[in-house]
């Protein structure tokens, strides 16, 4: 693996800071994937403001699967804020032989697994959660995942393995966004209401606003765990921050023109 040259450490990780960076490289690539970005940002705030924050050393730190593999550039701009890559990695992003793919690659510093194919993230977590209880480490695994992906069969298989096992070292963080690629999440398959399903697999549900990142750093404190696995479902909104893309499905693919980039930018204010 190429070394890399860190970027300066950025003292607060916002969701504000997160949301310039993703429009910035949407834009210098030309690529969609912006609306569900936008949404989990002040989710990987919460996150990259406390627990994730050690990356000297992986064994000492929680463990981080972004199950929904397409909101990469949100976790990239995440690991430029903490100082993991530099600007000039940074600015790789969907560009040929560049460190940085649509969906992110495990080679990446602070990129513990890779991801994309949806339905993977919580077998993951669930495997580094037994793994670090049976080495004895004091660390958790956090998994992020859309709330599309609880359409997956597997999913549910892992919610089942978490629970039989007591992980009460794994939290699992749903962007509930409800939206999905072809359309809203409640007309493809509707499995709402989401808290009594998670409850019946024997999980700890806790539900928070998903911009709170306040609220979400409460609802992810680990002196609060028990012996059950945990899940946050995070209510948000598909576009967060940005106007005309609050709400839209478009914007899952959709990339951004000058004119839109500018008005967007705009309206997110100064950094």
């Amino acid at each position: 693996m190429r070394s890399m040259t860190p970027s300066p450490l950025h003292p607060q990780v916002t969701g504000q800071a997160i949301r310039r960076i993703v429009l910035e490289q949407a834009k210098r690539a030309g690529v969609g994937h912006i609306g569900s970005a936008l949404s989990v940002a002040d989710i990987l705030a919460a996150l990259f403001d406390g627990s994730l924050d050690s990356p000297a050393d992986a064994n000492a730190r929680d463990r981080f699967v972004l199950s929904k593999g397409h909101a990469a550039l949100a976790l990239y701009a995440c690991l430029f804020l903490r100082g993991r890559i530099d600007r000039d990695t940074l600015s790789t992003y969907c560009t040929d032989g560049g460190r940085l793919p649509v969906h992110p690659e495990r080679d990446l510093p602070g990129v513990d697994f890779s991801s994309g194919s949806l339905g993977q993230g919580l077998s993951l977590g669930a495997g580094a959660a037994l793994a670090m209880r049976l080495k004895g480490q004091g660390t958790r695994a956090r998994v992020l995942l859309s709330d599309a992906e609880l359409n997956e069969g597997s999913t549910w298989e892992a919610a089942m393995f978490a629970a039989h096992h007591k992980l009460g070292n794994l939290d699992a963080i749903v962007d509930v966004n409800g939206q999905q690629a072809m359309g809203p999440t409640r007309e493809v398959i509707d499995l709402t209401p989401l808290a009594p399903r998670w409850r019946a697999f024997g999980w700890d549900v806790r539900e928070a606003d998903g911009h709170d990142a306040a609220a979400l750093r409460a609802s992810l404190d680990p002196t609060g765990a028990g012996s059950r696995p945990r899940i946050v479902l995070a209510r948000t909104l598909s576009g967060k921050g940005v106007g005309f893309m609050e709400g839209q499905v478009k914007w899952h693919y959709w990339p951004l023109s000058d004119a839109e980039y500018a008005t967007a930018m705009s309206g997110l204010g100064a950094p």
